[in-house]
């Protein structure tokens, strides 16, 4: 059994959390950030999650983008999730406000923001779980993996962008992230999640 993390992100139904957490994911992810086709209630997040980490040790993700700090602690205080996901321009000042309120964290970077950081930037990050992903999250669009060429985060990190049940071992074997995370790569319309989808992608990452 492959120890690749796998976070299944943008669930919106009872059917397909359960088609994530029985199938073997590590993580659910809700979409909190506005203007996504996934976004979701606090309420219904809660609703969904509800005994999933404590039954299943599945941790549930609220992932949020430019939003003010405090307006991410309400969201993800009343969905009751585990970890937040920051997923814009947000500071180390706001991880660590993030923890001290309790939560994990997961700090997401474009492949080309996190290529462009100076070295003494990158070092500020290298003890955050970190996220690469293509520039426009959730478009299913994959990077240009040369973009990495200066290497890859020295700690735990997830590749996203574009993965989908027939590429991400390939992905993965030749990266080499700590897990992978996926959203439009298991849809069968934009936004709408495919529960067959979801367990061929886990299948097909145990397998890297």
């Amino acid at each position: 059994m492959s120890a690749l993390y796998i976070k299944i992100c943008g669930l919106q139904t009872p059917e397909t959390v359960a088609a994530a957490v029985d199938t073997g994911a590590n993580a659910i992810g809700f979409i909190f950030a506005p203007g996504s086709p996934r976004t979701i209630t606090a309420a219904l997040a809660a609703e969904l999650g509800r005994g999933v980490e404590t039954v299943c040790g599945v941790e549930t993700v609220g992932v949020f983008r430019n939003q003010p700090i405090d307006e991410v602690l309400r969201t993800a205080q009343g969905a009751a999730v585990t970890t937040v996901q920051l997923h814009g321009d947000e500071s180390l000042k706001d991880m660590h406000r993030l923890r001290e309120e309790g939560f994990r964290t997961l700090r997401a970077f474009s492949a080309h923001a996190y290529s462009s950081l100076s070295p003494s930037e990158r070092q500020l990050w290298e003890s955050e779980r970190v996220l690469l992903d293509a520039v426009e999250p959730g478009a299913g669009v994959s990077f240009d993996t040369n973009m990495l060429a200066n290497g890859v985060p020295p700690g735990f990190w997830l590749l996203a962008g574009g993965l989908t049940p027939a590429n991400v071992a390939g992905y993965a074997n030749a990266l080499r992230p700590s897990g992978v995370d996926v959203s439009s790569g298991v849809e069968s319309s934009r936004g709408v999640k495919d529960a067959g989808l979801i367990r061929e992608f886990i299948e097909a990452a145990r397998a890297a």
